[in-house]
Formats: structure tokens, C-alpha cells, sequence
């Protein structure tokens, strides 16, 4: 089914665009409260002059026409997987494209490299917003200066508590208070655009030019903070399976960029009157009277873009543990209506603890400004990068084409990634810590599944055969339903090997069962395959998509498996509870084999992930050497 029309069936196109505003531009909608500031850092030594003010107005006005407006409304938005967004959606899209090998594995690095980017993000997100919202009552009174760090950790430690209840009730109020927000940042630009309209004209992209020729080695290095103007970008491609393209664009062409671009003139138009505003022009912009409900309203706003970000890096663990890259993690969903609304507690308490760690460490939102942009500009270019896969391989562009379009948005991206890469000492370390720690354990998780596979399948016996030779044997068949999960529907499990030598015992019905994951977010009108193999066997095929979680007793019971006749009462689910032993030798160094044997021995059991009841399970044990 087209996700647009199902979209446009359920509810209208305005009210679809209100609830977009919260989840998809929270994180966007928030960079105005920082970032015009931390572009006229002491540290960058550039002078707030009238031609640099215009010069980064404008740097910052084209930065969200190129790498937002164009990459992501226009182009990314079109390449959806059924209409799911998001890295690995477009990896997942990548892969179906690929016919090398080595294109494959290309691919897969950097599925991998831009996942563990957006951990990084998801982690610093939440710290400089709220620090940068809470940073706001210095503006109000200087007699909270120094409880700023702790007011911003009891915001974030509610925040991360509350995760467990879901987001169902609390959420319905995030699309207008972000509307609300959108409104106050126009109001407050045209304010002061009305008070200097000559601001205008740092909408002409000559500005850049002059900026760079003025300033030179300077401008190259403060285009580091102004990444910080499209923090957030990867949101409108990440949560377009939720809300449907068209709302995403209309609500980020006819709102959210007119507020931004507006907020920004204004904050020019500021510094320009008044020089001295240039310590928090954000803030500086509300008059007096308005200062304190801004402060609230703008820690509102920056609580909301946090709680995108948590739900966004929830929403690819679950994408990435149903894809292989992760190990399984408990997924809790936390409403019976939106299967969007899930619960990971272990990636919960890794962003909690990160997120804490670095407001103690960084204790500003200037300091966390060298951190941000790392992780942000890391992620775009491998969009970039997979679009390209993309084009050339399903839309089958010509090659001076997609190199024409594809090359340019790099170009564009690789000058902000390489002023990035310079805040390495002073804080871009940190995503880029993270992100190879990530890496390392997608990439390890990934490579010791491949070996368990290939272990398991050099000493598989093939299903046909087991069964050619089982007729001809006398085994005791008891009545009720085994059910044995295998990897590999063409091979006899494993636990159904072991359990007639050591029991010599069959169920009178026995479903061989193979859980498959697609390189789509839902298996649509594929989701069962069932095939009668005669003697009281089936082998059975449940396949879901990455977006799913996949339930197995609900399937059995629904459907084509209905066929089936199995009582509910009288089912058995056998598993092979598999202790996997590293060694030196081909495959991995020894060190990433005991990190694997690590992750396997804490992921979640199969009966969690899979919602087997344990009372109705046997697990038989098998030792396999990697």
C-alpha cells in the first residue's frame, strides 16, 4: 500500500503536518537559539561586522536552500522504501541495487558508519538544547547562573524517567506547542527586520563570496558553527514513513523555513543595531516583558526535540536489530494504536548516561557547539553517498547526470565536514569516539552472525534428506504441536537433530519455522509461506520488515497458519540455545570474536523478541566454535 494515500485516508493533510511539527522539526526548530551566537564565537576570530553579519546570514539562509530544501525535501524524499525514510532504509534500498559484492559491502560500512553517527547525534542533541534553553535565564537574572548545569540534569533525568510511559498522551500536545513556537520565532524576526529591513539583502548569495575573500582561512573555519543552522535535516528523510512525504514538505516550505529564515534576519538585524546582543541574540530579540514565558516556551520546544531524537535512535535500533546489525535488545511498545511508539530501555540508559556525561564535562552549549557538527555533517555525506547507489541503480539516472547532482551536494557537504573535522580536539572527538565504538560493534555483531551462519551450515543436514531418512525409522510420535525455529528453511534445526538423539521422541505435528526479515519496513501481503511436507511435517516462512517487530504466536494463529489447526493449548516451541566459543584462527582477531561471544550472551532471548511464551519452551543446547 502507498503510505501517502494511507496517510491522506487517515486523517488530513494539516493534520498531519501539525503532528510533523514536533517529531520531524523539533531539532531544527531549536538551532536558532544558538547558532547565529556561536558563529561569532571569540574562538573563530571573526568580527561581527556589517559584511560578515550579511556574509553569514546569507552562508546560512543558501545552507538550508542546498542541503535541506533541495537534498532532503526534494530529492531524499523520493527515495523511500515503501515508503520508510532513514539510513538504513536507504541502505536496506542501496542493497537491493547492488550486484557486486564489493559494492555490497561498501554499502554496508556505510549503513553501519552513518548509524552509529546518528547515535552520536542522538546523544549531544538533548544536551545542547536544553543547556541552550535553560542558558536563557542568565538573560531574565543573573541569580540562577550558577544552577544552570543542574536545572538543565533534572530537565533531562525527567525526560529519560518518563521514556518507559510512552509518548502516546504527551504527544498530541507536541505539534502545537511547536506551532506556537514557529509562530513566536517569525513574530520576533519580523520585529526587528521591521526596525533594519536593509537586513534583507544578506539573501544574496554574493555575501558568501565577500565573507570568504574578507576573512579567508576564518570564514572556512566558522562554517563548523553554522552546520548547527541544519542540525536536524536527516529528521524529514528519517521520519517520513510516519507522516507521509507531502506534510513533511508542505509544512517545511510554507512554516518552519520561512520562521527560521526569519528568526535569523532578525537576530542579524540585532547584532547590527546593537552590538552588545551578540551575547544571546536569541533571547535579546523578545522584549522585556517577554523574556521569562520565551525561556519556558524555548525549554518546551528544545524537551520536544530531545524526545524526537530518543525516539528516532529507539526506531533505528529496532531497524537495525531486525536487519542484523544490532544484537536483540527488549522492544516495548508503549501504545496500542501507533507501532511507531516503542520502547528500548538498554538505548534509553546509553543516552541517558552519555547525554549526562557530557552536559557535567562540556557545562555550555558554546562548548558543545564544537562537538555537534562532527556527527551531523558525517551523516550527510553518507546520505549522499547511498543516494547515489540509489539513483544510478533503481532510478537509473545516466552517469554525467547523477555525478552533476549527486557531486555538487557532496561538494557542498565536504566543505562543512572538513571545517568540522578541525573542532576534533576541542569536542568533535566525541561523536567521532562514539561513532567508531558503534561501528565496531554493528560491524562485529554482523561479521559473527555471518560465521555462526557459515558453521552451522558446513555441518547442516538438508532437510529433504533428514526427512527421506526419518520414514524409514520407527520413532514414537506423541500428540500436540512442535514448533522448531531454524535459520535456514532448507535445513533440518538443529534442536529437532538433538532431540531425536537424545529423546527419540516426535509431536505428532511439527512446523519447521524460518523467521525472515525483508529489505522493506513491512511484509504487506507476503507474510506467510507454508508448505505441507507430508508425515506431520509443514515448514513454514513468517517474514516481516525491519520496521516490525515480529510476534510469532500471533502469526501462527492468524491467517494462512490457521490452516494449520493448532491448538494454542497443546504447542510446544523447541529452540537451540547455542554457546558460541571463539578461537583463534580465519574470521575475526580473537579480540572482536569475545566481544561478539559478549554481545550474543547478553542480547535478549528469542522468546522476548519473538513474544514465545516461556512456559510453552524447550531449548536443547549446541556448541559452536567461530
Amino acid at each position: 500500500m502507498n503510505t501517502e494515500k494511507s496517510h491522506e485516508h487517515s486523517g488530513s493533510a494539516r493534520q498531519i503536518a501539525l503532528a510533523a511539527l514536533g517529531v520531524v522539526f523539533g531539532d531544527i526548530g531549536t538551532s536558532p537559539i544558538y547558532t547565529f551566537r556561536e558563529c561569532f564565537n571569540s574562538e573563530h576570530g571573526l568580527p561581527a561586522s556589517e559584511a560578515n553579519v550579511f556574509g553569514i546570514l546569507s552562508t546560512m539562509f543558501w545552507s538550508l536552500i542546498i542541503i535541506v530544501t533541495l537534498k532532503y525535501v526534494v530529492l531524499l524524499l523520493r527515495a523511500d522504501n515503501k515508503g520508510e525514510g532513514g539510513m538504513l532504509a536507504m541502505t536496506a534500498l542501496a542493497l537491493r541495487t547492488a550486484e557486486h559484492r564489493w559494492v555490497r559491502t561498501i554499502v554496508i560500512v556505510l549503513g553501519c558508519a552513518g548509524a552509529a553517527l546518528f547515535y552520536g547525534d542522538s546523544m549531544i542533541t538533548p544536551a545542547i538544547s536544553v543547556l541552550s534553553a535553560v542558558e536563557g535565564i542568565k538573560v531574565v537574572t543573573p541569580i540562577f547562573d550558577d544552577y544552570v548545569v543542574y536545572i538543565a540534569l533534572a530537565i533531562l533525568t525527567c525526560l529519560f524517567l518518563v521514556q518507559r510511559q510512552g509518548t502516546a498522551q504527551v504527544g498530541r500536545l507536541f505539534g502545537p506547542v511547536m506551532l506556537i513556537w514557529f509562530a513566536v520565532l517569525s513574530l520576533l524576526g519580523l520585529m526587528e527586520i521591521a526596525r533594519e529591513p536593509r537586513i534583507l539583502i544578506a539573501l544574496n548569495p554574493m555575501w558568501i563570496v565577500g565573507l570568504l575573500q574578507n576573512n579567508g582561512w576564518a570564514a572556512f573555519v566558522v562554517f563548523a558553527s553554522v552546520t548547527l543552522v541544519f542540525t536536524g535535516a536527516e529528521a524529514l528523510y528519517a521520519d517520513m514513513g510516519h507522516f507521509g512525504r507531502t506534510p513533511i514538505q508542505r509544512a517545511w516550505l510554507w512554516l518552519v523555513m520561512p520562521a527560521l529564515t526569519l528568526n535569523y534576519l532578525g537576530q542579524g538585524a540585532l547584532v547590527l543595531a546593537q552590538p552588545a546582543a551578540l551575547e544571546n541574540p536569541f533571547f535579546l530579540l523578545a522584549p522585556d516583558w517577554g523574556l521569562l514565558p520565551l525561556v519556558i516556551l524555548a525549554c518546551s520546544a528544545t524537551v520536544i526535540a530531545s524526545q524526537a531524537v530518543i525516539s528516532g535512535a529507539f526506531s533505528l535500533s529496532q531497524q537495525a536489530m531486525q536487519l542484523g546489525y544490532l544484537p536483540r535488545l527488549d522492544i516495548r511498545q508503549t501504545s496500542h494504536e501507533a507501532q511507531g511508539q516503542i520502547y528500548v530501555p538498554q538505548i534509553n540508559w546509553m543516552l541517558f548516561v552519555a547525554v549526562i556525561v557530557l552536559v557535567v564535562s562540556f557545562q555550555s552549549s558554546g562548548a558543545l557547539a564544537h562537538a555537534y557538527g562532527f556527527a551531523v555533517t558525517g551523516a550527510l555525506v553518507v546520505d549522499t553517498l547511498l543516494f547515489w547507489v540509489v539513483v544510478r541503480g533503481l532510478w537509473n539516472w545516466k552517469l554525467l547526470p547523477s555525478i552533476a547532482v549527486v557531486g555538487s551536494l557532496l561538494a557542498v557537504e565536504m566543505v562543512f565536514f572538513g571545517a568540522n573535522a578541525l573542532k576534533i580536539p576541542s569536542g568533535g572527538w566525541f561523536p567521532l569516539a562514539i561513532g567508531i565504538a558503534i561501528y565496531l560493534l554493528m560491524s562485529t555483531w554482523r561479521r559473527g552472525r555471518e560465521m555462526v551462519a557459515r558453521s552451522l551450515g558446513e555441518g547442516a543436514t538438508q532437510l529433504e534428506s533428514f526427512l527421506e531418512s526419518l520414514y524409514g525409522q520407527c520413532i514414537a510420535r506423541v500428540p500436540g504441536t512442535a514448533v522448531y525455529l531454524s535459520p535456514d528453511a532448507n535445513s533440518a534445526p538443529v534442536a529437532l537433530l538433538y532431540n531425536i538423539r537424545h529423546n527419540k521422541v516426535l509431536h505428532e505435528n511439527i512446523v519447521l519455522l524460518t523467521v525472515e526479515t525483508l529489505d522493506q519496513p513491512r511484509a504487506d501481503g507476503h507474510r506467510q509461506q507454508i508448505e505441507q511436507l507430508g508425515h506431520g511435517f509443514t515448514r513454514m516462512i513468517l517474514r516481516f520488515g525491519f520496521a516490525e517487530r515480529p510476534n510469532v504466536p500471533l502469526q501462527l494463529a492468524r491467517g494462512k497458519a490457521a490452516k494449520l489447526a493448532i491448538d494454542r493449548e497443546d504447542l510446544t516451541y523447541f529452540l537451540g540455545n547455542a554457546t558460541i566459543i571463539p578461537s583463534p584462527g580465519p574470521g575475526m582477531a580473537l579480540w572482536r570474536e569475545r566481544l561478539f561471544v559478549m554481545l550474543f550472551r547478553v542480547q535478549t532471548r528469542p522468546t522476548d523478541f519473538y513474544s514465545i511464551p516461556v512456559d510453552r519452551v524447550i531449548e536443547l543446547g549446541v556448541q559452536i566454535e567461530i
